[in-house]
């Protein structure tokens, strides 16, 4: 048994179909992408991310397009799971001993939700995983350097989760995520340094340019 994850970027093309773009193109690439990473894209679970804490666990037998859901959780194998972002951070949790993946879209609300503690909870209580087993890797998106929201929000950041996430009317999204697995016992924490609206042009920005497209995690279990 082995997990196979990557991170496409801007070369992969736009992945999503809610952005505007020509259907023909993104089914295009999300084909090329299936043949770059040998996987099935027929096979491929996704979701209708809506910025929640929904979290729905698939199998085989699941539509391939999961509506109102931002985390997704699977121990069927060739399974390919995607979580598709612009400036939201995409995590991927999964658990080799238990052989239990997920693909969870945290953006700023499903962070306030903590869905990545809850996506990692259902790992302890229904799979059985260990959170010393439990790998998080948190990909490219847009850092506290760039991330900045209003005052008031800010305010409920800092007395939500601690006034180390915040540095004026910026706040740290990935350090969140990091607390709430480190709460769980979860250490063994990959976070990405890359932030796609500043960093490199490698990584579509919903805040450098709202008319953009989506790249995307993708894990598998094989």
């Amino acid at each position: 048994m082995s997990i196979k994850y990557f991170i496409s970027d801007k070369n992969d093309g736009n992945l999503a179909f809610h952005v505007g773009d020509i259907i023909e193109n993104v089914e295009k690439n999300r084909e090329n992408l299936a043949k770059k990473y040998s996987y099935k894209n027929e096979d491929m679970v996704y979701m209708n991310q809506i910025h929640s804490d929904n979290i729905v666990i698939v199998d085989e037998k699941s539509d391939k397009l999961i509506d109102n859901c931002d985390a997704i959780i699977t121990n069927s194998k060739n399974l390919p799971l995607m979580v598709m972002v612009a400036d939201c951070i995409p995590i991927l949790l999964f658990d080799e001993k238990k052989s239990v993946i997920s693909a969870i879209h945290a953006g700023r609300n499903s962070t306030f939700l903590e869905i990545t503690k809850k996506t990692a909870q259902i790992f302890i209580d229904k799979f059985n995983s260990n959170p010393k087993d439990i790998r998080a890797v948190l990909g490219a998106s847009i850092q506290k350097c760039c991330y900045e929201v209003s005052l008031e929000m800010a305010k409920i950041v800092e007395s939500s989760f601690g006034k180390e996430f915040v540095e004026g009317r910026n706040i740290d999204l990935q350090n969140i995520n990091r607390k709430q697995l480190n709460d769980l016992g979860i250490k063994n924490i990959e976070i990405s340094d890359i932030c796609t609206k500043c960093g490199t042009s490698n990584y579509f920005s919903y805040r450098k340019n709202s008319r953009t497209g989506r790249f995307a995690a993708i894990i598998t279990l094989h």
